[in-house]
């Protein structure tokens, strides 16, 4: 089996609306066939505007009442973002995003936006943000490598948060292995494997929260495939919690 390695993309500035992250991350790795490139999600909604400044956000009487002692103005960002809300609890909001994401405040953010007084919003379509990040980087390259776009996200029945993938281009998104038998002879029925989500949560070991490395190249993994993040989304009709 080939070495798996994991390596983080460092002095990449602090990103603005319109930045070629594609140029800045050829210029700074030299990249492999194969590699997958993981990138934070906050990256890729900065070099795509998705930044709101608070200033300019009228919060609704639904906002007020949610915020408590909180901002309402985020609150109401919040609620734009999202289709539905599922759990409220005080100033707390697990929504369904547009993408059919659940998660807190509906992938809003506060934390490494770019000044005070900003929220960061998700992507408006990150699979599509990571096909054009992967095409742009063959151009630069000429290198076949995968995309995922990576997000913190809360468990229910776990505590903390792990990294998962919410776009994905050029890399394998699940590992079906129904039907497979185990080195005992069981026939697997029901078994696939999330390997983009576990993807996501190994590069996050080596970017962190707070050390302003956004991207990291994992090496050595058989999955260039043609996938998609919609494919982990449970189904309506599967899921048993929401």
């Amino acid at each position: 089996m080939t070495e798996l390695t994991i390596s983080p993309v460092r002095g990449l500035p602090e990103l603005r609306a319109g930045d070629d992250l594609a140029s800045m991350i050829a210029e700074r790795a030299q990249l492999e066939d194969g590699d997958v490139l993981v990138v934070a999600q906050k990256a890729i909604s900065k070099i795509e505007g998705r930044i709101v400044r608070l200033d300019g956000v009228e919060p609704s009487a639904r906002a007020r009442e949610l915020a408590g002692d909180g901002d309402p103005r985020r609150i109401e960002v919040v609620l734009r973002e999202a289709k539905r809300l599922v759990r409220t609890r005080g100033s707390l909001v697990i929504a369904e995003t547009s993408h059919g994401f659940i998660c807190a405040s509906a992938g809003v953010d506060a934390s490494n936006a770019p000044e005070p007084g900003t929220l960061v919003l998700l992507p408006i379509d990150p699979d599509a943000s990571a096909a054009g990040l992967r095409a742009w980087l063959h151009e630069l390259t000429s290198r076949e490598v995968g995309v995922v776009v990576s997000d913190s996200f809360g468990r229910p029945w776990r505590q903390g948060t792990t990294d998962v993938a919410i776009g994905a281009a050029g890399v394998e998104v699940l590992r079906d292995l129904k039907g497979e038998r185990d080195p005992t002879g069981y026939e697997l029925r029901s078994t696939v494997i999330a390997i983009a989500d576990e993807i996501a949560g190994a590069a996050e070991l080596v970017m962190g929260k707070l050390d302003r490395t956004p991207v990291a190249i994992v090496r050595g993994l058989d999955a260039a495939r043609d996938g998609s993040a919609q494919e982990l989304v449970m189904p309506a009709e599967r899921n048993l919690f929401t």
